[in-house]
């Protein structure tokens, strides 16, 4: 992550006219990064919502509404295997970036986003050849590439990266569940279980769909769960095995089963965030006083006087 973060400030320092953020539409604001926001501060911004097939269109169209209505911010949706549409990143480059272009002044794009989200996909897309590997893994892109659409526009690609830390921990599942962390970074029976909780409160007639479950709207979360895993045959001898109803229930999400799913909409988000970065501040208060005890004990600094009490 720090190389990561290195090259993509030395990118923007070098001189980078658009920066396309590539975005899940299932869970558009888990998906982008914050240390990317920080590090392309200022910078056009081209927000793609990739995976759209996969997502909840009305969901889709509230998070393209939420981002164009952001200063110098454009937003699109696409799923990064279908040519057409993924040729209209170039115009929206132009628009942000109308000065750009033509051999003395030739459009110089960054591309970036959380791994496993699609930009491989996209880049060979755009170009119809294979010049970045694929997998539906993370952290596949290891190495800065710069890859040339037009002899005017140049595309510079970059490994995927995280949430330096992640402090809303709905965003810590939807991530999990989408596959952008590696499957030994977390428990996939905690983030079965969340899944399940979500997809209850909103898409319960998708469930019902899918798996033929009667009564689904009475259901908890780990019924479901056990419900789910009972129809996908999640067996160990005549015992049902939480952990493949888990990994069954994750991939039928992935792999769009349920349906087109979105585990967010802006408002949700929003509210999870500023959550989170309260009870991050609070952690931070107590860090540093920790830290600050550790320093006197040590007297690595003075002790603070006591205030003056007049006699």
């Amino acid at each position: 992550m720090h190389a990561t973060k290195k090259a993509i400030a030395e990118r923007i320092k070098s001189g980078i006219d658009v920066v396309i953020e590539l975005l899940d539409a299932r869970l558009p604001g888990s998906s982008a990064s914050p240390m990317i926001a920080e590090l392309t501060a200022g910078k056009p911004a081209l927000k793609v919502l990739n995976k759209q097939d996969l997502a909840d269109p009305e969901r889709t169209a509230l998070w393209l509404a939420h981002y164009n209505a952001l200063p110098g911010t454009r937003a699109i949706g696409l799923d990064a295997s279908v040519k057409a549409p993924a040729k209209e990143l170039i115009k929206a480059c132009h628009a942000l970036a109308p000065a750009r272009g033509g051999m003395v002044k030739p459009m110089r794009v960054l591309i970036c986003g959380i791994p496993n989200v699609g930009k491989s996909t996209l880049i060979n897309t755009l170009t119809g050849k294979k010049h970045a590997k694929t997998g539906d893994e993370a952290g596949i892109t290891k190495i800065e590439q710069r890859i040339t659409l037009a002899d005017d526009f140049y595309l510079y690609d970059t490994p995927g990266v995280l949430w330096p830390r992640i402090i809303v921990p709905q965003s810590g599942y939807n991530l999990a569940a989408s596959g952008a962390v590696g499957r030994n970074a977390f428990d996939e029976q905690e983030v079965a279980i969340e899944l399940a909780a979500y997809l209850l409160q909103h898409y319960s007639a998708q469930l019902q769909e899918r798996y033929k479950l009667k009564d689904v709207a009475s259901m908890t979360d780990e019924v479901l769960l056990t419900e789910v895993g009972r129809k996908r045959g999640a067996m160990a001898g005549n015992r049902l095995d939480m952990q493949k109803a888990s990994e069954a229930l994750i991939y039928d999400f992935r792999a769009a089963s349920m349906g087109r799913i979105t585990l967010e909409t802006p408002q949700e988000f929003a509210l999870w965030l500023a959550a989170g970065q309260v009870l991050d501040a609070k952690r931070q208060v107590k860090k540093d006083a920790i830290e600050l005890d550790r320093k006197i004990r040590f007297k690595q600094i003075p002790k603070p006087a006591k205030p003056f009490t007049p006699q």
